[in-house]
């Protein structure tokens, strides 16, 4: 299962005068990276967990490639579904690879199988294999995080849910496996669903992002129409519409350039070198630091052509009210 499509869902907690989600509708592609944003009590995680069934909706309905989740067996529908969370879930007395094969142990998978697969996805999440026989409170944060990716991973399930993962972790770790995730996210192409109250995460992980607000979704758009047109003042505000460096960071040199090699007499010695891969926001530092107008763009060869403040600045776009969600 990959295409999630909610219709109206709904969950009323007893005794709260609001709905934790009030009939949301949204449907997401399989292979989209989705991230869920939105301030604390917003009903992002109760969305999460209405999907893999650990809370139950109290109204509409929620079809998991075509098919009602509520009539696949639970405890079948969740060994289905990856999950990692922020605090990783991994169990104290178990090591490593026996954290990571408890889903294929459940699903009764032949031991050559689970050990293959162990190996695979310590290679896949940057991990030695040494690291199979020790316990969790033996690594970092970062290596713990990485062995619950793994363990979410394990059964090879076509759809990710990650509660917030790496909230917990320092500034440079998140760094790295949000690279980590991105670089898995390629190979893979899951269907992932990832809530996060960092909006440069978001900004950096996401096809798309889900804001919400008191249960209900805002906006759902690529991170850039958030940016350039967000539905109203409180996803601008939420966003941080009006920093056009975050604009920036969206877009790539590929994107902006105008002058292709042979146009004008540029010379590239000295100077330092732009890839068509490499976001706006580095390209103007780069500029900046060079001191020069023009940069040189290349990719495994000569040069393609020349980056200009003006390119730049050409990309930036002016923030527009947007009245379609």
């Amino acid at each position: 299962m990959s295409r999630i499509v909610a219709e109206g869902l709904v969950k009323q907690f007893p005794g709260e005068p609001l709905p934790a989600v009030a009939g949301v509708s949204f449907a997401v592609a399989s292979g989209e990276l989705i991230v869920l944003l939105g301030p604390s009590g917003c009903g992002k995680t109760t969305l999460l967990k209405l999907i893999n069934r650990l809370y139950e909706p109290t109204g509409g309905r929620l079809l998991l490639d075509g098919t009602d989740a509520q009539s696949l067996p639970v405890t079948a529908l969740r060994r289905r579904i990856g999950y990692a969370i922020q605090q990783t879930g991994l169990f104290p007395h178990m090591r490593v690879a026996q954290n990571i094969a408890v889903v294929p142990h459940l699903l009764d998978w032949p031991r050559p199988r689970i050990e293959a697969r162990t190996d695979a996805l310590l290679a896949l999440v940057g991990l030695p294999q040494s690291y199979r026989t020790r316990f969790p409170h033996q690594l970092s944060g970062g290596e713990q995080q990485r062995v619950g990716l793994a363990r979410a991973l394990a059964a090879d399930p076509a759809l990710l849910l990650m509660d917030e993962p790496f909230g917990a972790l320092d500034a440079i770790t998140r760094v790295h496996l949000q690279e980590a995730l991105l670089t898995i996210q390629r190979q893979l192409h899951k269907t992932i669903l990832f809530v996060t109250h960092d909006v440069e995460e978001a900004l950096q992980l996401a096809d798309r992002i889900m804001v919400m607000r008191a249960g209900q979704i805002v906006q759902f758009a690529t991170p850039h129409i958030l940016l350039t047109r967000p539905k109203d003042p409180f996803v601008a505000q939420l966003v941080g519409a009006a920093d056009g460096l975050r604009q920036l960071s969206l877009l790539r040199v590929e994107a902006a350039l105008t002058q292709r090699a042979g146009e004008g007499a540029n010379d590239a010695a000295g100077l330092p070198v732009l890839r068509p891969s490499d976001d706006l926001r580095f390209a103007l530092v780069q500029l900046l630091g060079a001191g020069c107008d023009a940069l040189p763009v290349i990719a495994d060869g000569p040069v393609l052509g020349w980056l200009t403040l003006a390119d730049v600045r050409a990309m930036l776009r002016p923030v527009t009210a947007e009245h379609e969600g």
